[in-house]
């Protein structure tokens, strides 16, 4: 009985961070698409791939440096402020890509799938390079 009792010692602290880190990636899921301004969920409810694939990968994008920050946090306002900059980096991918490809937020509507790949590969990167960076 005593080791299941070790086994969940640490079980409040667990969905403590998990919690949070739902509601996070909730809230940068919303912002995000407002953000973005071609309404992914209405677009990926009709069936739409690139929307799918873009919001996809800035979720995996967003997910991987808050993933990082709960293994290194030290407090949950920590963790905030590391989603924080995760989320102002992806905002930041998305208005790059923006500039540099003309008409994306009409090819996304449009569901021209190279356009959601592109998006889906820079917020994977982004993501993958932000998590990296951080020191705990």
């Amino acid at each position: 009985m005593m080791r299941v009792r070790e086994l969940f010692s640490g079980s409040g602290a667990f969905a403590l961070a998990f919690l949070v880190s739902l509601a996070l990636l909730t809230t940068f899921i919303v912002l995000y698409s407002v953000l973005t301004t071609h309404h992914e969920i209405r677009l990926i409810r009709k069936g739409n791939k690139a929307a799918a694939l873009s919001l996809g990968g800035a979720i995996v994008g967003f997910s991987l440096p808050v993933g990082k920050a709960v293994a290194q946090s030290v407090s949950l306002a920590d963790l905030v402020a590391w989603a924080a900059l995760a989320f102002v980096a992806q905002t930041l991918a998305y208005a790059a890509t923006a500039a540099l490809v003309p008409h994306l937020r009409k090819s996304i509507a449009d569901d021209h799938v190279a356009s959601g790949i592109l998006l889906a590969a820079l917020a994977l990167a982004i993501g993958i390079l932000n998590a990296a960076s951080m020191t705990g």
